[in-house]
């Protein structure tokens, strides 16, 4: 399997390119998320990408491990404290290996609460709307 599935021309041939414990993993993250709130799917940077009022959050399959990563991840940590930060905006990902896993209790939280962000923030890709937002803004983020 190639590290992105940048040819996949929907999220059904994504999933289709997949196979053994990564496809098992994707199908159930994917599931999770799809039942945790009204989102956009589509395929995005050769990846899963929902959407609500801008990015909320993807799924990568690598050749070691799946990516579960969320635009305002870093306000998401006390939910899933395994979110790692990085890369632009308020990005963390989890990195889910053969044998890890993660609560779909857990998926959908972290998705609700991030869709409730955006709502509340706008899109987390619209720098101008980052200035001067502190997580205190939101009630109870716990800032």
């Amino acid at each position: 399997m190639p590290g992105k599935m940048a040819n996949a021309a929907s999220p059904e041939a994504y999933l289709t390119g997949l196979d053994g414990w990564r496809a098992a993993v994707v199908r159930a993250l994917r599931e999770a998320v799809r039942n945790s709130a009204t989102l956009d799917e589509r395929i995005k940077w050769g990846h899963l990408v929902y959407t609500a009022n801008g990015p909320v959050c993807l799924i990568r399959a690598e050749p070691a491990c799946v990516l579960f990563g969320f635009w305002r991840g870093q306000r998401l940590r006390g939910i899933e404290p395994r979110l790692a930060p990085g890369g632009k905006y308020e990005m963390a990902t989890l990195e889910l290996r053969d044998g890890d896993a993660i609560a779909s209790a857990i998926v959908h939280a972290l998705v609700k609460e991030a869709v409730a962000l955006n709502a509340a923030l706008g899109d987390p890709t619209d720098l101008s709307l980052a200035k001067g937002k502190a997580t205190s803004d939101r009630p109870g983020t716990g800032g």
